[in-house]
């Protein structure tokens, strides 16, 4: 079901989409890549974990990627990348279009840092300003 929507967002919308699955416990030996509709769609090796082969992905193109992911380790990652992350949930208000996942005044619904106590409590951080302007290109 998650790759019959996300081949329906891009026919829609005409974005790159690759999606990582674990197949670290049972499957293939090694990574397996293939194309579905035109979605990239990768399953690691035994042994490894799709967290690795995202960082490995983010970290090998020198690109600033948009990472769809709900787990912090892999969001700090991306930003230390130059790579913005964008929490699943507002991604998925973003393809079911059930409300905007982004407002200009409050910023995303979540964001991936922590409060640092410094500087104007109104005013969007930096990497929330990021966040948003991924949400705006999906």
């Amino acid at each position: 079901m998650l790759i019959e929507s996300l081949i329906a967002y891009r026919k829609r919308k005409g974005h790159d989409i690759t999606v990582v699955f674990d197949g670290w416990k049972t499957g293939q030996g090694h990574e397996h890549h293939g194309v579905t509709g035109g979605v990239r769609v990768i399953y690691s090796g035994i042994g490894e974990n799709a967290d690795a082969v995202i960082k490995r992905l983010v970290s090998s193109v020198k690109r600033q990627w948009i990472v769809i992911t709900s787990d912090r380790d892999i969001a700090d990652h991306a930003w230390s990348r130059d790579s913005v992350p964008v929490a699943s949930e507002d991604f998925l208000r973003v393809i079911s279009r059930r409300e905007p996942p982004y407002d200009e005044k409050n910023g995303p619904s979540e964001e991936y840092h922590r409060p640092s106590g410094k500087g104007n409590p109104r005013r969007i951080s930096k990497k929330a300003k990021a966040v948003g302007r991924a949400l705006s290109k999906l």
